[in-house]
């Protein structure tokens, strides 16, 4: 019998993220002196970045993040392969080297056989193996909905730690994989996608952004973050919060799947869209020219393993692009730059 995985949950990939403002809420009274009283943790909760960071000795630091959710696809060894590959790019958003795993997993054995949950542990190993790293250890539990995801330990030279919020201004802004993952993953839930528009949805999920490793050795990369749940407008937010900029972007250079406005029009719109641009539209400015409708479906949609959106001097953008192009990643050019702050966070024009 064939198992489709996102029809035992209510969720899927990083749109189950819980709402930017419900988070705040959450964390509002941790964040108060999270990093304090430790001078070891060069980045803690209070600054939204991918991953925290603790520091071993003078020269190197550890990265440890977590990350996971319910499935996004119907295919359990996809499914972990996505997962894995979503959990280890927050070390490499940071401009580290994964070292090792260890895997979370939740699993309605009343409802789906151990047989797919140890797919989706070999789909995940896979991954692991692409990067270079092992699973080295976990927890499963028995629980209501398919969840899985990993722990991820990674190591990186103080010097080269690139966090979220260190953009400066004039630096170009870059994203490595283009929008409509959301989209793509509720119409395959809806049992609207097309074979060959799976296709490219799965290869874009299971795509890991491991040239981050040699671009936080990049002195001119002065920020970078991956782009998922909370999707552009959202990432975008927060960096340039944290820098306390303004981004002026060029919708026209937002790289966009192909088929996602296809799928736009049979309404296949994340549940998580719609907080997610709530979360951020005061904030962002739109020219006129744009179709508006679009752009809040595009900009917040809940990316899973997204691209990484890099801050960078104009002066280091071929050093950049070379690294990217080497990696296989088509989508080099800049979408925009860094402003002084204004009177919005993003500034969009066509």
């Amino acid at each position: 019998m064939e198992i489709k995985l996102t029809q035992h949950s209510k969720g899927g990939g990083c749109g189950c993220k819980i709402a930017p403002s419900v988070l705040s809420e959450i964390l509002a009274a941790h964040n108060v002196g999270a990093k304090s009283n430790i001078p070891q943790l060069l980045v803690g909760n209070d600054s939204r970045d991918d991953a925290a960071v603790y520091q071993i000795d003078d020269k190197t630091a550890m990265i440890s993040t977590t990350d996971f959710f319910m499935p996004i696809v119907d295919d359990a060894f996809a499914f972990g392969q996505i997962a894995a590959a979503n959990a280890i790019s927050d070390v490499y958003a940071m401009g580290g080297k994964p070292i090792f795993a260890l895997a979370v997993l939740g699993w309605p054995l009343s409802n789906l056989p151990a047989s797919a949950a140890a797919q989706v542990m070999e789909g995940a190993r896979k991954t692991c193996t692409d990067a270079g790293i092992v699973i080295a250890g976990g927890h499963s539990i028995d629980s209501q909905d398919p969840i899985f995801g990993l722990v991820v330990n990674g190591l990186v030279d103080i010097e080269n730690l690139k966090r979220n919020d260190t953009a400066k201004e004039g630096d170009l802004l870059i994203i490595t994989k283009p929008l409509g993952v959301g989209i793509l993953a509720t119409s395959q839930k809806r049992g609207i996608l097309s074979d060959t528009d799976l296709n490219f949805l799965v290869n874009q999920l299971t795509t890991i952004n491991k040239a981050g490793e040699a671009l936080g050795k990049i002195k001119g990369v002065h920020a970078m973050t991956d782009v998922t749940g909370f999707g552009l407008a959202g990432h975008l937010t927060e960096m340039m919060e944290g820098s306390n900029l303004t981004a002026k972007l060029s919708y026209a250079k937002i790289p966009m799947i192909p088929v996602v406005r296809n799928y736009i029009a049979q309404k296949a719109i994340p549940g998580a869209t719609a907080r997610n641009w709530n979360a951020t539209f005061d904030g962002i400015e739109l020219d006129a020219s744009i179709d508006e409708k679009e752009a809040s479906l595009i900009l917040p949609d809940p990316q899973t393993n997204g691209g990484l959106l890099i801050a960078v001097d104009p002066d280091a953008l071929s050093e950049v692009q070379k690294i990217l192009t080497e990696a296989g990643i088509i989508y080099t050019e800049p979408i925009g730059v860094c402003e002084a702050a204004s009177h919005k966070r993003i500034v969009i024009t066509a």
